[in-house]
């Protein structure tokens, strides 16, 4: 059985799609591809497909991760652009690389978010950035299956800064949604910031944060803040970035050539 390993996007409108909802989407673009998928043994086959560690719903991504095994061998980059073909836009897939390495979900280490912040001065942000990592702790609540929790934000947040004027952006649209510190759609300030969050139990989201910037520094943006996750990977502690964990299945699969 040959297993290839996909990244994914939810980009614009489909950011709004559950994570059942890309589940259905992905599984009617495998039956129009006709990809040999391997199914499970038992009373209710399934096709073998496992997802890791989607984004929760709102939330746009430019790295989102699954896995398939496929009965029969196709080339990766042909299936991804097969597969690509078979998706609504918003819903892309833009990297495939066979599996050659275990323990995939384990270098999902943290991941990289960009939160947009509407109505907000950029200086502003900059400060409560500054008091949120100052903090020895923010505690924040969230409402969980099990009730009300309580629970430390600060201590799994690795980076948080505010973008300077001019850097590339990722939009939630298909447009530039920023020339920098003003919203080009209003002509109001947005700052925005960008976080880097290690993945830890209990898992801090971006929305944690963001309750955090409100309990420390009294950030509270005038709108929902848009959020895209640009990467999750292994993370390099001394620079705060987030690498590509499908880098060591391509290095293996160039030794294997």
């Amino acid at each position: 059985m040959q297993r290839i390993r996909l990244r994914y996007t939810k980009r614009g409108r489909l950011r709004f799609t559950s994570h059942r909802d890309f589940q259905r989407a992905f599984e009617r673009a495998l039956r129009r591809s006709a990809v040999p998928m391997a199914y499970s043994a038992g009373f209710t086959p399934h096709p073998k497909v496992s997802y890791a560690n989607a984004a929760p719903t709102g939330t746009a991504s430019e790295a989102e991760y699954l896995e398939i095994g496929l009965a029969a061998p196709r080339d990766p980059e042909a299936l991804r652009r097969q597969l690509d073909e078979s998706l609504p836009p918003g819903l892309d897939i833009t990297d495939a690389v066979e599996v050659r390495t275990s323990n995939f979900v384990e270098r999902l280490e943290a991941s990289e978010w960009l939160l947009r912040l509407p109505g907000v001065e950029p200086e502003q942000a900059a400060k409560a950035a500054a008091a949120f990592l100052a903090a020895e702790t923010v505690e924040v609540q969230r409402m969980t299956k099990n009730g009300l929790r309580t629970f430390d934000a600060r201590a799994a947040v690795a980076a948080l800064e505010l973008l300077p004027d001019g850097a590339p952006q990722v939009g939630i649209g298909d447009d530039t949604l920023t020339d920098g510190a003003d919203d080009v759609r209003t002509g109001a300030p947005c700052a925005i910031l960008r976080l880097v969050v290690r993945h830890a139990t209990p898992a801090v989201r971006p929305d944690d944060v963001l309750s955090g910037l409100r309990s420390t520094a009294d950030l509270a943006p005038p709108v929902p803040a848009e959020v895209t996750r640009l990467a999750q990977g292994p993370l390099d502690e001394q620079t705060g970035t987030v690498t590509d964990p499908l880098a060591l299945d391509r290095a293996a699969a160039e030794v294997g050539r």
